[in-house]
């Protein structure tokens, strides 16, 4: 959600911070703001509402230092205001602070220790610098200690990615972390911090990735991190081999459309990488799931849908029950468990807070853990038991496209390694990297075709307030993710349900030129699906129709090439994207940063 930079031992270090606030954008953000430190007691301190080019009208020429901390809020406490916007300052204006979390007990804290200070924000965040000022003040600390201390006064609810300027002394920053991502970026007479490693690639691909408890201290040549206990330590060092301009739009106009028509090839990076690999499904990892009685999936949003489809991938291929869990709710509602169970959590980020809850207390249970994700070496990756990647690329559209078809694909890749492991048929039988490339093509056939869609969306999408997306069995599952994707771009009132649903209630709610989209790519459904479309046209409903080829009629619009009907999904939900896509753009709004949204979740 937030998003840190920080830069130490730089002389563009306002420009450097900029960009780098620039590359979170895509977290999602109301307000956001710098502070940069030429020299001992010389800082600026600029922030604004709204986007970074409202920041940047903020920085004038003198604005200029080699330290310097940045960030993007999403608000968690008091409205989006330059005022609430981060860095915050202690009273005596000598600490800078940026934070990314909530602060559990900061109600308590302020009334313990700060009655005597007037606080200008509405933020919790306010509340750790002010006590990080008083604390220097009255037992006589440094920032370190300072910074030390008030993070042990933190409760256990508490997640903060902090970074700490201290004006008093000009080539230090110091930061700390805990639930929340922060990354240590290492350069050569430099260092920085990212809540993102794209915010600082085009500075150096060398990280460090912090552990739950760390302090650290950062120069321009020097990093010393302390775990909770204030040992010193040493954290392994990564490089991300991703080129910077990966995650450019390039002759796009949105994000959100370049990545829809990147299915494709992620399709065929996929083949590529888990089909025409020795041995890249981990030999444990397989042994792990043939003890499992039953798989259980946990995700949030859009990561929720894809392991609904995957429920359907394992059941089939490899016969073994499937549960599908909101991450949010397993957290603090747990379900019955097997007494040999196997937890798999999907997650474009790797950080996602409402999962990593969920992992948290699966691990003190010692049950095994695997996550998909987008992310190498993310929260979720370092802290399962196995980790498959997505091979997605940088994905920055608020609204999750092509990491949801890959998140489904790869646990198409899966289920047939276990499917194979345990000998089935099924899963002997199916030519899975072939099945793939169908897939690419298919997908590829309907971004090419785009402009039909874009009509349709003209057409039906432009001025209603409410729409319906309609399946059943596999459809049902790729419905509620249509349903997803146009209701978070356009503002659309969009429900999924299943079909034969409609029956029970939901057929109350279509009025005259309500749009109605119904998926169609199984035989064994498809007459009872055309017999729901035939009721909502009855009651006026405008019906848009996405139909697999070899079931399709001249009247349905949109035509889908066919595939392996467990692979239906991935072809299905093209179209819905692109329907979203431009019923958004139709309407003016900003497609790739929807209202109140973040990309990365990363508060409970």
């Amino acid at each position: 959600m937030c998003g840190i930079v920080g830069i130490v031992g730089h002389d563009q270090a306002t420009e450097i911070l900029l960009q780098g606030l620039e590359k979170l954008e895509y977290r999602g953000y109301d307000s956001a703001g710098i502070y940069v430190l030429k020299q001992a007691n010389q800082g600026f301190l600029r922030k604004a509402s709204g986007r970074i080019s409202n920041l940047r009208q903020e920085i004038d020429a003198k604005v200029s230092g080699n330290t310097g901390i940045g960030h993007t809020r999403w608000a968690t406490h008091g409205q989006p205001s330059q005022t609430n916007a981060h860095p915050h300052s202690s009273a005596d204006g000598r600490f800078y602070l940026v934070h990314n979390g909530v602060v559990g007990n900061f109600k308590e804290l302020k009334e313990t220790y700060l009655k005597d200070v007037t606080l200008v924000s509405q933020t919790d965040t306010e509340v750790i610098v002010q006590l990080i000022g008083y604390f220097a003040a009255k037992e006589n600390l440094d920032a370190f200690e300072a910074l030390r201390k008030v993070v042990g006064l933190l409760d256990e609810s508490s997640s903060y990615a902090l970074a700490l300027i201290d004006q008093t002394q000009p080539e230090k920053i110091w930061i700390a972390k805990n639930k929340s991502p922060l990354l240590l970026g290492l350069g050569t007479d430099f260092n920085c911090i990212c809540s993102d490693a794209m915010a600082m690639l085009k500075l150096t691909n060398r990280f460090v990735e912090l552990a739950d408890g760390d302090v650290a201290q950062l120069s321009p040549k020097q990093t010393v991190i302390e775990d909770v206990k204030g040992n010193v330590v040493k954290r392994k060092e990564f490089t991300v081999d991703q080129d910077a301009s990966a995650s450019e739009k390039g002759a796009y106009e949105h994000y959100m459309l370049k990545e829809i028509d990147e299915q494709p090839a992620v399709m065929r990076t996929l083949v590529q990488k888990y089909l025409q690999t020795p041995n890249a499904i981990d030999e444990k990892l397989l042994a792990a799931m043939k003890q499992a009685q039953r798989i259980y999936i946990v995700a949030a949003g859009t990561s929720y849908h894809a392991g609904l489809v995957g429920k359907e991938l394992f059941e089939k291929l490899a016969q073994i029950p499937v549960e599908v869990h909101v991450a949010s709710e397993f957290a603090y509602n747990p379900p019955l468990l097997a007494q040999k169970p196997f937890f798999i959590f999907l997650s474009q980020s790797g950080e996602t807070a409402d999962s990593r809850s969920v992992l948290v207390q699966i691990k003190e249970q010692n049950y095994p853990a695997l996550t998909l994700t987008n992310v190498a070496n993310s929260t979720l990756s370092r802290e399962a038991d196995y980790t498959l990647l997505l091979h997605a690329g940088p994905e920055i559209a608020v609204a999750s496209t092509k990491a949801y078809t890959a998140q489904i694909a790869v646990e198409a890749i899966l289920a047939q390694a276990l499917g194979k492991a345990k000998d089935l048929q099924r899963a002997n039988e199916l030519d899975l990297a072939q099945e793939l490339g169908k897939v690419a093509n298919a997908m590829q056939t309907l971004v090419d075709e785009k402009y039909k869609i874009e009509q349709l969306a003209k057409q039906d999408l432009l001025t209603t307030r409410n729409a319906f997306y309609i399946g059943r069995a596999i459809d049902y599952a790729t419905a509620i993710e249509a349903a997803l994707k146009l209701k978070e771009v356009s503002y659309i009132q969009t429900e999924g349900f299943a079909a034969g649903e409609l029956k029970h209630g939901t057929i109350a709610l279509i009025e005259e030129q309500t749009p109605v989209i119904a998926l169609i790519t199984s035989a064994k459904t498809a007459a009872h699906t055309r017999s729901n479309v035939q009721e909502v046209k009855a009651r006026g409903a405008q019906v848009i129709t996405i139909v697999k080829q070899a079931l399709a009629t001249k009247q349905d619009q949109i035509i889908l090439p066919d595939v392996a009907e467990l692979l239906s999904p991935l072809v299905a939900i093209v179209p819905c994207q692109l329907l979203a896509y431009y019923a958004s753009k139709q309407r003016g709004y900003d497609v790739d940063k929807p209202r109140n949204l973040a990309k990365s979740v990363t508060v409970e």
